[in-house]
């Protein structure tokens, strides 16, 4: 039987000043996060300002422990920031909640451009082929494009930077930056040898919401919201009136592949479609705070199909599930998600975030989404062929009210 070396340690030694400096910082960082422990995506980005705690035995046990990894571990130890990052997460683990999480700077950076739904950059899609280099495809007039970037460039380095061994996530992080600033792309389009290419970044916006009439029926409106984000609201409005301004009398709505997003973008959305009643209730801690559709939406009496499947989650689960207790469409497609929490996002000093479950949401009857997610009206698998069949049976559905 194998045995494994006992080593007894001093539990009264005390810790030095060096030690003691970094148990206090320490001590401040686990317990900022161990206090959110009562509380990908319906997500609300608050103002909030936690208040510092002092007790330091936590993280002296903590410098204990690494002390004595320092003294005794055979292999490389992970430095300052990933040790920090290490604590965090695992602080996060006893929370025991999948959607409680920590995103690093370069995750976070993206996050928040996507929810915004407009960031600095330089408008590039990037992609590893089949030998792992990092490619490019610059967007329609973007400053990538105007500055020279060709598809299929190789990106070798973004200022200077090597980017071979970085992550996608880390590169677009490099990419993002101040509208006006000014990035060098080093790139290889063989046989051109390696070059170096400035481009300025300007603002690129992400736009959630693409429309237009269906070639099957001209009369059906089609539009699509691939998630929630800040400018969602308004690019559901501008698209629902071109799309009354073009004759629509009927409407699909297609959340099939939407992860959620901005919970107060989809109350927004939702109110483009009902004119009365409860959207959603929100069940925080404090109480509970229900939403209400008001009168004036721009599509509150047109005929209306709302697409779904297995990954519309969180904030689409509630656009989609106030319509349908509302009365006021039916769902086609297969069951969506079922993630009925509310996630607040803080930003913190080096650029990570933290999302923190803060709320549960409950349908406007007063009900919890069911775990096994909503189930459509009109149940339609999803197939991998070239017909559309959810889209279809939608159409059917309109034409026939069947």
């Amino acid at each position: 039987m194998l045995q494994y070396p006992i080593v007894m340690t001093n539990q009264n030694s005390p810790l030095t000043g060096r030690e003691r400096t970094l148990a206090l910082a320490l001590s401040g960082l686990l317990v900022f996060f161990l206090c959110f422990a009562a509380g990908v995506l319906a997500r609300q980005i608050p103002s909030i300002h936690p208040a510092s705690r002092t007790d330091t035995q936590e993280p002296a046990v903590f410098w204990e422990v690494w002390n004595l990894l320092e003294q005794t571990f055979y292999g490389d130890l992970p430095d300052a920031q990933q040790r920090t990052y290490g604590a965090i997460r695992g602080a996060l683990s006893t929370l025991h909640d999948p959607y409680t999480v920590f995103l690093e700077p370069p995750g976070g950076e993206i996050e928040r451009g996507q929810l915004a739904g407009a960031y600095g950059g330089i408008g590039v899609e990037l992609w590893r082929d089949a030998q792992g280099r990092v490619t490019l495809s610059p967007y329609p007039t973007s400053p990538a494009r105007q500055a020279g970037v060709q598809e299929g460039d190789l990106l070798l380095a973004v200022d200077a930077q090597d980017v071979n061994a970085l992550p996608l996530t880390g590169i677009e992080a490099l990419l993002h930056g101040e509208v006006g600033s000014t990035v060098t792309l080093t790139l290889s389009r063989p046989p051109t040898p390696p070059f170096d290419l400035p481009v300025t970044r300007a603002e690129i916006e992400l736009p959630s919401v693409s429309y237009r009439l269906l070639d099957q029926d001209p009369t059906i409106g089609y539009l699509r919201i691939a998630s929630f984000t800040a400018r969602t609201s308004t690019e559901t409005a501008e698209a629902l009136t071109a799309l009354l301004d073009a004759g629509a009398t009927h409407l699909v709505l297609d959340l099939r592949d939407n992860g959620g997003g901005l919970i107060q973008s989809a109350v927004e959305v939702a109110d483009q479609f009902l004119d009365h009643g409860a959207i959603l209730t929100q069940v925080r801690r404090s109480g509970a705070e229900t939403s209400m559709a008001t009168p004036g939406g721009l599509a509150t009496d047109l005929p209306l199909a709302v697409l779904v499947n297995p990954s519309t989650a969180s904030a689409a689960e509630i656009v989609a599930g106030a319509i349908q207790a509302g009365g006021r469409g039916v769902l086609v497609g297969e069951p969506t998600y079922g993630k009925g929490s509310v996630q607040l996002i803080f930003t913190l000093s080096d650029g990570s975030s933290l999302h923190v479950t803060s709320a549960m949401w409950l349908l406007p009857d007063g009900q919890p989404i069911p775990a096994e997610g909503l189930a459509p009206d009109v149940p339609v698998a999803s197939t991998d062929g070239l017909r559309d069949e959810p889209l279809e049976r939608a159409i059917r559905y309109l034409q026939t009210g069947r």
